[in-house]
């Protein structure tokens, strides 16, 4: 398959707000790809290479010219190849030598093709494949149940893998299970903006402390071990302290889900960035010692448990790892309890509690209601420094926004971008108003007079030595532009600062 069919189909996708129709689009691709070209076609459509990122920056290829082909000629599975070969090329003159590989593979390519690899290399194909649309254009490329498709997804962890097992048909499919030492798509939590909400919805409810560190999912089968990332990358060699812990526990065989922290003399948590300091591609510092704690058990002893109810998992849970490992716990359907044991949470300086139903199945990958966070959420309101063109369907829009806060002494502090929470509504006032104020322009990047306000929500703030003021937002998003306020109203940096203090009070 050539790629230019995948940017054909890309653009389609990108240019129809319709699930249905872009599952169609993608439906008919896959149909026409061979069992080796899915995975590949999956990733591709997706936005993520089945190599996933590989090192090749935004310079790299924002700079690529070459003479255009006449038609068409970059084979999807020659490109395969090259993300696959592309980490390899190290050692001296290894920069040289990767643009050149570069260079080479799109000697035969159209503007087309460039543009989608451009794309889709830098993380910018934003077409709205989204997980959900690849699902239901599988199980209709293949005439499988997207049910089946969508359970073989999160227990095999690969999307990709799972098209070309559902090109056999559903049996195929109804044989992915669990693999011990193999990662699996963990189960994710939607919000409540408050405990008693949180219990509204679910009665007598599980609630558990959320802590602020890094989510783990660790396997052991016999002596071997492997921890994976949220994002199911393998970091068993950057945490040597719980590898040891799960190598001592008396089991077999064994999957549990959970997080890693730092803790600080007094037994509470160090900062989220400390923490996550020691996943840095260097491995463990050996200055802090990450401390696993445990919150769910998908597989035991050669059994898997995510069909039977979290309440039974506890339980085994608690059987199998030290007690000090385990995360606190209490079960109830009192509003008011649950937000006591919230108070006390956010007073030993945790993130929140995780509000969940103790009769509900772990489903790997699935956001649904039965697992709920709720923790505190900041708003500041900030000024919009400049905006980025959007891509995808946002094309035509000046969607990610640069953000800062008032300088008492005058001028603006820049604290990050953000480019969520943006209605096509949103998106449309903006540009209009923020063209009305520009001062200069990149190609990428409008630069406007600092005086259109937005209310923004975020988690909380990290240390950054990228921004003047030392701090990034930490995901942010937008919640409403405020042209009812003047840029003399925004939130001073020294407030700013406050709450970036408060985190380490």
């Amino acid at each position: 398959m050539l790629l230019a069919r995948i940017a054909e189909a890309s653009e389609a996708v990108a240019s129809t707000r319709s699930r249905k129709a872009k599952a169609a689009v993608i439906a008919d691709l896959l149909s026409e790809a061979t069992e080796a070209e899915i995975p590949i076609v999956v990733g591709f459509l997706a936005g993520v290479p089945r190599q996933g990122k590989v090192g090749i920056g935004w310079a790299t290829v924002s700079d690529l010219r070459h003479p255009e082909a006449p038609g068409p000629g970059l084979d999807v599975e020659a490109v395969d190849e090259f993300l696959e070969a592309y980490p390899s090329i190290t050692g001296p003159g290894s920069q040289e030598r990767r643009a050149g590989a570069l260079g080479a593979l799109i000697s035969g390519a159209t503007f087309e093709e460039v543009d989608f690899l451009r794309r889709l290399l830098t993380g910018e194909l934003r077409q709205g494949a989204l997980e959900g649309v690849m699902v239901d254009a599988i199980a209709a490329a293949f005439d499988v149940p997207a049910a089946a498709v969508r359970r073989a997804a999160m227990l095999s962890g690969d999307l990709g893998r799972t098209a070309a097992v559902a090109s056999a048909g559903a049996a195929a499919l109804d044989e992915i299970g669990l693999r011990v030492l193999s990662a699996v798509q963990p189960m994710l939590a939607a919000s409540a903006p408050d405990v008693a909400t949180a219990v509204g919805q679910l009665g007598r409810a599980a609630v558990e402390w959320k802590l602020d560190g890094t989510r783990i999912q660790a396997h052991r089968c016999g002596p071997e071990v492997r921890v994976f990332t949220r994002n199911l990358n393998d970091v068993t060699d950057r945490l040597p302290t719980i590898v040891s812990g799960l190598s001592a526990l008396d089991v077999e065989s064994v999957i549990l889900d959970g997080e890693s922290m730092a803790l600080a003399a007094d037994g509470g948590p160090l900062p989220f960035e400390q923490t996550m300091s020691e996943f840095g591609s260097d491995g463990p510092s050996g200055v802090l010692e990450l401390r696993p704690f445990w919150f769910d058990i998908l597989h035991l002893d050669g059994e898997d448990l995510i069909d039977r109810p979290l309440a039974e998992r506890r339980s085994l849970l608690a059987d199998v790892v030290p007690p000090d490992s385990l995360i606190p716990q209490i079960t109830t359907d009192d509003a008011d309890e649950a937000a006591r044991f919230l108070s006390e949470a956010r007073a030993l300086r945790h993130e929140g509690v995780m509000v969940k139903d103790p009769d509900s199945p772990y489903e790997a990958g699935r956001r649904g209601s039965a697992w709920i966070k709720v923790k505190p959420v900041y708003t500041l309101d900030l000024v919009i420094l400049a905006a980025e063109w959007g891509s995808g369907r946002r094309t035509g829009w000046l969607s990610n926004l640069h953000l800062g806060a008032r300088d008492p002494d005058g001028g603006f502090v820049m604290l990050g971008k953000t480019f969520k929470g943006l209605t096509d509504q949103m998106l449309e006032f903006q540009t209009e108003a923020l063209l009305d104020l520009e001062e200069r322009r990149t190609k990428r990047t409008v630069y406007v007079r600092p005086e259109l306000v937005v209310e923004v929500a975020f988690d909380g703030l990290l240390p950054s030595t990228r921004y003047p003021g030392g701090m990034a937002l930490r995901f942010a998003r937008v919640r409403a532009h405020r042209p009812d306020k003047d840029p003399e109203d925004a939130d001073t940096i020294d407030t700013v600062r406050e709450i970036f203090a408060s985190r380490r009070l």
